[in-house]
């Protein structure tokens, strides 16, 4: 491994001296390159057929002739549409072949899991970006030895589920299923427990194992990592997770907000991480963290997904968060900085103009960055106070810095106030704290964050209250719904049956 390590250490250093005559790319070329690549390999398929590829691929304006024959589609009607006639084994009915994997998702939007295509080379694409954000570590000051020590991915099971005419799991666990050979020198927590199905158990077993390796990154959800390292320090009885992992130098994220857990994390810390934010959804490797100390994660403009932005506003989503009829849409060439988007993709997986459920904003228009926003679904406007998770991240961030409390999961409800409105935190905190004062102090930051918000705490939103809530109580819910496992987040909002359900499970509990 320790030769491995040096090659690996040796070719991460040549990107920074390609970069040096690299010119600027073009952003709206790579984009147009991969759609017409996208296009063409799918215009023999029902799909391609139906929507008049090839007449496309043969216009002038490819990405606009692409925009105007081809509608945009949210899950729902894409699976009832095309998807579920490849649940049934048919052949090349949005992208070429049988499609071989599915994904579950986390369902964190719907009551019941989605069923994600994942084809040969959408794994392709995604290997690709994983190892160009490798190359990128020539961007961090790492020890000489971190590319000789193990890395710990903490997914979902590569024992994947077999049905009929396809298999079905997690990505994360479809991806370490299909890792690279030369990648498990170093991959933990190796083949046999990465096919443990049984979540708690699989924790149980990684607990077990931990002293055995000699660990340098770790890569999986917060929320769940967070749990393993206070197991293994618990267990072994350590001050902090260094004292069994001296090498720990890097942590990658991605699928939900690193800062409200980011004080609670650092706590099992002996010296800070490098932290590295990724973009990996089920549908694809969307975009990573490419610069130290730089917030956005650069967008992936060239490796097989063409991405499509809809202004985030009334005109294209109703007050439910879905989405009106002929959107108004937006490719690299037109976005703004500092504007929110929902996302829209297509993708060498056969998902077209697919509407992924996110939002962002870009940072930075000349290195293509974004933040993440939060979910068109998931946001509060009972009266117009649009606030959005990236919001609610924010001030759970602030007040986790002002107490001195590590708040490991949140959720909000809006709840009726009189005849008007008001907001309902639950709290994830395992210290005394002053209720009253942290609805305060998150009300406060809130009015400084969002100028729609401040203007109808003086109006129509009368009331904001917390209700502290240990933090054991968000996992045992996750658990009682069948939500445990790597892709799994805890909803930053609820609302109506989802929202009932968790504070009768509260009450019940308690």
């Amino acid at each position: 491994m320790a030769i491995i390590g040096k090659v690996l250490k040796r070719a991460i250093k040549l990107p920074k001296t390609i970069e040096k005559v690299r010119r600027k790319p073009s952003y709206k070329k790579q984009q147009t390159k991969t759609l017409v690549k996208l296009l063409s390999k799918a215009q023999h398929t029902a799909f391609g057929t139906f929507y008049g590829y090839s007449k496309i691929l043969e216009s002038a304006d490819v990405v606009q002739e692409f925009r105007r024959k081809v509608p945009v589609f949210d899950y729902n009607k894409l699976y009832n549409e095309w998807w579920c006639k490849t649940l049934e084994g048919h052949e090349d009915i949005c992208w070429p072949g049988k499609i071989k994997y599915f994904a579950l998702s986390s369902g964190t939007s719907e009551s019941a899991s989605k069923r994600i295509p994942i084809t040969a080379d959408l794994l392709r694409c995604n290997t690709r970006t994983s190892m160009r954000q490798i190359l990128t570590l020539s961007n961090y000051d790492l020890p000489d030895n971190f590319f000789e020590k193990g890395i710990l991915m903490l997914g979902g099971s590569t024992d994947l589920v077999e049905k009929d005419h396809y298999y079905e799991g997690d990505l994360s666990g479809i991806s370490q299923a299909n890792i690279p050979m030369w990648f498990h020198a170093f991959y933990k927590p190796g083949k046999e427990i990465a096919r443990e199905r049984d979540w708690n158990r699989k924790i149980e077993k990684v607990v077990e194992n931990a002293p055995q390796w000699d660990i340098s990154a770790i890569v999986g959800v917060p929320a769940w990592l967070q749990i393993t390292l206070e197991k293994i320090i618990q267990r072994y009885n350590l001050k902090n997770i260094h004292e069994m992992w001296p090498n720990l130098s890097v942590y990658t994220h991605g699928g939900v907000s690193f800062e409200p857990y980011k004080k609670g994390f650092e706590k099992l810390l002996a010296h800070p991480l490098e932290y590295i934010e990724t973009y990996l959804a089920s549908e694809g490797f969307l975009a990573y963290q490419s610069r130290k100390n730089c917030k956005g994660m650069k967008l992936v403009l060239d490796n097989g997904i063409f991405f499509e932005f809809i202004p985030f506003n009334t005109k294209n989503f109703t007050d439910e968060g879905n989405l009106v009829e002929n959107p108004e849409t937006l490719w690299i060439d037109e976005v703004k900085e500092g504007e929110e988007y929902a996302v829209l993709i297509s993708t060498c997986a056969g998902t077209w103009r697919y509407l992924l459920g996110d939002t962002v904003r870009f940072t930075s228009l000349e290195h293509a960055e974004i933040v993440i926003t939060g979910r068109t679904k998931f946001f509060l406007s009972l009266c117009g106070e649009h606030l959005s998770v990236d919001n609610m991240n924010a001030a759970i961030g602030h007040v986790s810095e002002k107490f001195n409390i590590p708040v490991q999961e949140f959720t909000v409800g809006g709840v009726p106030h009189g005849t008007l409105f008001a907001h309902k935190w639950y709290v994830g905190v395992d210290e005394p704290v002053d209720k009253a004062e942290l609805a305060k102090a998150i009300d406060e930051e809130l009015c400084r964050l969002n100028d729609d918000y401040a203007v109808e705490r003086r109006h129509a939103l009368a009331d904001i209250s917390v209700e502290t809530v240990p933090s054991d109580l968000f996992y045992r819910y996750m658990e009682k719904i069948g939500r445990m496992g790597s892709q799994n987040k805890f909803p930053r909002v609820m609302k109506g049956e989802r929202l009932q359900a968790w504070m009768d499970f509260l009450k019940e509990t308690r």
